[in-house]
């Protein structure tokens, strides 16, 4: 090792992460290395730089790689054929035009933002993006509309219901660890939170960051051909319907546990052997396989697409899905080293060190982990670790509202070792300058506004 890990305070581990991160902006933005290379390359230097032995920083930076893949790849895969179908059936063009019909080109991105929003209450963001994304692009293609003026509200929508409303994980875990009551954090993120954090951090950020970041209409989401190759298109109720499959069949296992009351049933019982199916249908990959399988019918045989056409659209639109997944991986992996190195705990101790109030304590604290390790869920659940102490010394603070502000502190400041910050990236054609005007501006926004509302609530309550 270059240093032994014990010489190292925690003011010097935040130095070398803090380093570490300009560095790897300058590698990509400035000097235009490969973001792949980059990531690689600052991932095992920080970890040799903070004191972990060679093989630990390998090992770290292989199980970022490993955990993230396995979670996201065949969510991309899936969900970018999924969008590929529904941009050559010319499904993406009817969903579009019907949208703009009902809503009118100057309240799109609020009819988009709604949208988000709703879906990812079930759904996770990466899905999201991908099943709404075509949608998008044919938007901005049909009104001549600037992506980010649809594209931000729609990864506004998705942001916030990810990280404020269970079951998602983050959320979720943190209401296991404080022992919240899982139906009023659901109702404070769905009625008072939620709604108006979409609504100012989407469509009216977006109408003012857009003129200033100009984007064509490139990327990941704009790879598809913009004349559909399908003999005949879907109808809007069959392309409404094939989009929101897989956020139905992931709602599955919700809505089992709500009809249950949360009964755990004995195991060999017909109530059991509902539930095990019920998990296993609501699972993301089984459900967007499904989704997929159906969207070869939908939007390909009944549109008039042949066999060897489907094959050859749900082959060729992975090749640059596959670049996406890679950069996203090693992503995942610089983020495991930053947690691995002892960012995360210098963070924690330095947040613990401060008297203020819990709700503001906890946001804080997810906040500088989601800095440091990237992960919203991570962030999330150390946090509510930390927290846990305080929480039982004082029965007066809510603590529903208290997983609402870690939820929100967790997506604070999205940057370099935050997947999402990548997929976004490629998804819309952005640079990493454009990314952080834009994603990370609305992320950040995000975590601000819902922290105000939920200060405020506290102390009307």
């Amino acid at each position: 090792m270059i240093f032994p890990l014990a010489v190292l305070s925690p003011n010097a581990l935040l130095a070398i992460a803090a380093v570490a991160i300009l560095v790897l902006i300058v590698l990509i933005a400035r000097c235009k290395l490969n973001a792949i290379i980059a990531l690689t390359l600052v991932s095992l230097l920080l970890g040799l730089t903070a004191g972990m032995e060679p093989a630990k920083v390998v090992e770290s930076f292989s199980a970022g790689l490993a955990d993230t893949l396995g979670k996201l790849a065949l969510i991309i895969g899936f969900g970018t054929m999924l969008g590929k179908m529904l941009s050559e059936s010319g499904g993406a063009n009817v969903v579009a035009a019907g949208i703009t019909r009902a809503f009118g080109v100057q309240r799109l991105d609020y009819a988009v933002m709604v949208a988000a929003f709703v879906i990812g209450v079930s759904v996770f963001f990466q899905v999201g993006l991908l099943l709404l994304g075509p949608v998008v692009f044919a938007l901005a293609r049909e009104t001549k509309t600037p992506i980010l003026r649809v594209g931000l509200p729609l990864a506004a929508g998705l942001s916030t219901a990810h990280g404020l409303i269970p079951p998602h994980p983050g959320p979720l875990a943190a209401i296991g660890i404080l022992h919240a009551d899982i139906g009023k954090t659901i109702a404070w993120s769905l009625l008072v939170v939620g709604p108006p954090v979409a609504l100012i951090t989407g469509p009216f950020l977006a109408r003012r960051v857009t003129p200033h970041v100009p984007v064509e209409l490139a990327g990941l989401g704009a790879s598809a051909n913009v004349q559909p190759s399908a003999p005949r298109a879907p109808g809007f109720g069959l392309s409404i319907f094939t989009i929101m499959l897989p956020v139905v069949l992931m709602l599955v296992p919700t809505a089992f546990l709500l009809l249950s009351r949360g009964q755990q049933f004995p195991a060999g019982t017909w109530q059991a052997g509902l539930q095990t199916w019920a998990d296993f249908i609501g699972n993301a990959n089984v459900a967007m396989l499904i989704a997929v399988l159906v969207s070869f019918w939908t939007f390909g045989f009944t549109c008039g697409l042949t066999g060897h056409q489907i094959l050859r659209f749900s082959e060729e639109c992975l090749a640059p899905a596959a670049g996406v997944m890679l950069v996203i991986a090693a992503g995942g992996g610089f983020s495991k080293v930053l947690g691995a190195s002892g960012v995360g705990t210098a963070l924690a101790e330095l947040g613990k060190s401060m008297h203020m109030s819990p709700l503001l304590l906890g946001w804080l604290i997810a906040g500088m982990m989601r800095v440091a390790v990237g992960s919203a869920t991570v962030s999330v659940m150390t946090a509510a670790s930390i927290m846990l102490p305080i929480v039982q010394a004082d029965p007066h603070i809510n603590k529903e509202l208290l997983v609402l502000a870690m939820g929100a502190g967790s997506l604070v400041l999205s940057h370099v070792n935050d997947g999402g910050f990548w997929l976004v990236k490629e998804y819309f054609g952005m640079d990493i300058p454009q990314t952080l005007k834009t994603w990370t501006v609305v992320e950040t926004g995000i975590a601000v506004m819902s922290i105000m509302l939920i200060l405020i609530a506290n102390a009307v309550v």
